[in-house]
C-alpha cells in the first residue's frame, strides 16, 4: 500500500482528495492536516508520499517543505495549486519537491500521479512547466548554459532524460528501452552529473529550458 497524507487548509480539498485516493486497492490516505499539524501528522504517520497545498493562511507549504526535507527518510512531496503558473512551485521544486499537482487535476489520473511519485518519478506537466519557464525564463547566457550542459549528454542519456522529465521511474524507463532498472539508475546518475543538479525534477527543468523536450525522443546507444 502506498501512504499518503493529504495537507490543505480546506476540508473540503482533504476530503475530497481523500475520498478519490482511498478508491483505489493500492494506495491509502492515512491522515489529513493543515499546514500547523502537517509536520506532526508526518512524523507520526512517516508516509511514502505527502500531497501538500503550496499556499496556507496558518503555515505556507513552503515552509511545511523545508521541514520535511530535513526528516530523516523524508516522504516524496508534491505541491497543491491553484494555479499552474503559480510563483512559489518553481522555489518549491529548488527546495526538494518532486512536482505539482493541480488541484482540479481528473479523478482518474489522481492516483496514478500518486503512484509515479512512490515510484520514485516525477509529476511535472510539460505544457504547465513551460507556462512557469516563461514567467521566469532565465538570462539567454543562463539558457544557453543549459543548452550547453544537454550537449553533453550522448543519445541514450538524453533519451532517458526525455522519459524522466515525462514522468516514469526507473523501472518505467527501462521497461520502454530495454534497459535494466540498475542500468538506468546509472544513467540517471551521470545525467545529474552533466547537468549539474541534484534532482529528478531539477534535470527536467533544465531539459525544458534547453528544448529538449520540444524534440523527439532520440533512441541511439551513444553510450
Amino acid at each position: 500500500m502506498i501512504r499518503v497524507v493529504v495537507v490543505d487548509d480546506e476540508a473540503l480539498v482533504r476530503s475530497g482528495f481523500g475520498l478519490i485516493l482511498g478508491a483505489a486497492d493500492d494506495i491509502e490516505v492515512v491522515a489529513t492536516a493543515s499546514g500547523g499539524e502537517a509536520v506532526e501528522t508526518v512524523l507520526k504517520e512517516r508516509p511514502d508520499v505527502v500531497l501538500l497545498d503550496i499556499r496556507m493562511p496558518d503555515v505556507d507549504g513552503l515552509t511545511v517543505l523545508r521541514e520535511l526535507r530535513k526528516m530523516p527518510d523524508a516522504p516524496v512531496v508534491a505541491m497543491l495549486t491553484t494555479f499552474d503558473a503559480d510563483e512559489y512551485i518553481l522555489t518549491a521544486l529548488d527546495g526538494g519537491a518532486a512536482g505539482f499537482l493541480l488541484k482540479d487535476t481528473e479523478p482518474d489520473q489522481l492516483a496514478q500521479l500518486v503512484r509515479t511519485l512512490a515510484a520514485g518519478g516525477v509529476v511535472l506537466s510539460p505544457k504547465a512547466s513551460r507556462t512557469l519557464l516563461r514567467g521566469h525564463p532565465g538570462t539567454e547566457a543562463a539558457v544557453d548554459e543549459d543548452a550547453a550542459r544537454v550537449r553533453l549528454l550522448s543519445d541514450r542519456e538524453r533519451a532517458v532524460l526525455v522519459l524522466v522529465a515525462g514522468g516514469l521511474s526507473n523501472t518505467d524507463i527501462g521497461a520502454r528501452i530495454h534497459l535494466g532498472a540498475g542500468t538506468v539508475k546509472d544513467h540517471v546518475s551521470a545525467i545529474l552529473t552533466k547537468l549539474r543538479v541534484t534532482s529528478r525534477v531539477q534535470a527536467a527543468l533544465l531539459a525544458q529550458r534547453a528544448g529538449l523536450l520540444d524534440e523527439r525522443p532520440r533512441s541511439g546507444d551513444g553510450g
